[in-house]
């Protein structure tokens, strides 16, 4: 092995180990334990306080990829004073739980385990008096795990509605708008359907800016989005004809005024809901950076709000490596650029990925000339798109044994096929289910060249 390879091999290794840094920082239970603890016999979150005495029922509902782990937090919290509750979670994200339920369903793509789960979690919420605490757990995947469709659409309808609106290139926001205004459950209904009892909604937040209204979809928060928005972003991905009619008919009537909205800011129905975000991806951010730093890199957060087109954001990532290696700006080598945030992919091949690894593959050609760079994205969840990847790893070496193995990017770039490149390559990165999800994290190293 040259010396040139066993300094990737390190950088590789520091990479990950900077990667799941950030992932211990955002362990669902940890994160909840930090931030709710009992004092003198009352529960204190944050700034708030409630006494577990003053209440007839304490139970739990919730859905998210990391609602499983956090749910143990709070039955270790409560102990005998929890009566219960219900959580829907992504196949495979469980949790050894003594009191709450455990229901699977299917995400990102919603399907019947989802549908029924979300069935009677709406019932619990219902059977809540005024004397009772309902405590709502939410993280990532909580809109795909409570598909509760409005009435005329089917399940079907949903599924369908939801492979369009993943493969056109909208944002999690714009798809959570729609996702609200076909929902019988989210964008503040399933607090409407808690009240009058007193809700308490802890959060593991996936998306940019921490917007409690997307997160999950919002079913416990005033929604401010409304049917007028939804036919704005159908217009804009050109939609109409490729969303089910059921769908269209659906929201035209919605933004004619002849369906209820979603409750909004200032309704009574969320007069006794408490919010408190656990962990975020700024959190695991910090995290990386401090790892980064202990390894011996000069290190930059550069954002947690990523957003825009995959590949776009990937080429600017390469852009500043190849400047910290030119000029040494904005960092001198060694350095860690470290980003957070969720991009987008808009997919128009018939290939199978997601948009860590489109991250990496945009990348493979673009460093390639380049011996001191080594990028790691990875979605925090441990899976990216419909895949059992949570991303991808590349250096100058990938694109040197691609054309070794006859393989070329550019060709599975365009049929949007990352995923099968680097399962060639053995480049991906499996870290299997995480049980938290803070939306993505990218760690790009460069080394310090040698010279004379």
């Amino acid at each position: 092995m040259s010396p040139a390879d066993t300094i990737l091999d390190k950088m590789k290794a520091h990479a990950e180990e900077i990667f799941f840094a950030g992932l211990a920082a955002v362990e669902p239970k940890a994160a909840v334990a930090a931030c709710c603890h009992l004092e003198k016999g009352k529960l204190k979150v944050a700034d708030r306080t409630f006494d577990p005495g003053a209440f007839d029922h304490i139970s739990v509902i919730g859905a998210g990829k990391a609602a499983a782990p956090m749910a143990a937090a709070v039955e270790t919290l409560m102990g005998d004073r929890l009566t219960g509750g219900l959580l829907s979670v992504k196949y495979g994200h469980t949790h050894l739980l003594q009191k709450t339920e455990l229901g699977e369903g299917g995400h990102p793509i919603p399907d019947a385990g989802g549908l029924k789960n979300a069935q009677r979690i709406l019932a619990l919420a219902q059977s809540a008096s005024k004397k009772d605490l309902v405590i709502c757990l939410l993280s990532g995947g909580g809109s795909a795990l409570l598909p509760l469709p409005a009435p005329g659409i089917t399940l079907a309808d949903k599924q369908a509605a939801m492979h369009e609106l993943l493969a056109c290139g909208a944002t999690i926001t714009e798809i959570n708008t729609l996702r609200k205004h076909l929902s019988a459950i989210k964008g503040g209904l399933l607090a409407r359907a808690v009240f009058p009892a007193t809700l308490l909604c802890l959060v593991i937040s996936d998306v940019v800016g921490d917007d409690l209204s997307t997160i999950a979809s919002g079913p416990t928060v005033a929604d401010p989005t409304t049917f007028a928005d939804c036919l704005r972003i159908i217009d804009t991905y050109q939609l109409k004809n490729r969303l089910p009619a059921s769908v269209i008919h659906h929201i035209q009537k919605g933004a004619a005024g002849l369906k209820t909205e979603t409750p909004k800011p200032g309704d009574p129905v969320f007069e006794k809901v408490v919010t408190h975000i656990c962990a975020d991806n700024t959190a695991a951010l910090a995290a990386a950076a401090d790892k980064a730093r202990r390894l011996g890199y000069q290190t930059l957060i550069l954002s947690s709000k990523m957003e825009g087109k995959t590949r776009d954001v990937a080429r600017m990532h390469g852009t500043m490596a190849k400047e910290i290696l030119k000029t040494g700006n904005p960092v001198c080598p060694p350095a860690c650029l470290l980003s957070g945030g969720e991009t987008t992919v808009t997919i128009r091949g018939a290939g199978k990925g997601g948009r860590n690894q489109e991250f990496c593959l945009a990348l493979t050609d673009d460093i390639a000339e380049h011996k001191h760079i080594v990028v790691l994205s990875g979605g925090t969840d441990g899976t990216d798109g419909p895949t059992d990847a949570a991303g991808a790893v590349v250096s100058n070496r990938t694109a040197s044994r691609a054309a070794q193995a006859g393989l070329t990017p550019a060709h599975y770039l365009a049929d949007n096929d990352s995923f099968t490149f680097f399962k060639k390559l053995n480049s991906l990165l499996i870290t299997g289910p995480t049980n938290t999800n803070v939306m993505d994290l990218r760690v790009v190293l460069v080394s310090r060249p040698k010279t004379g």
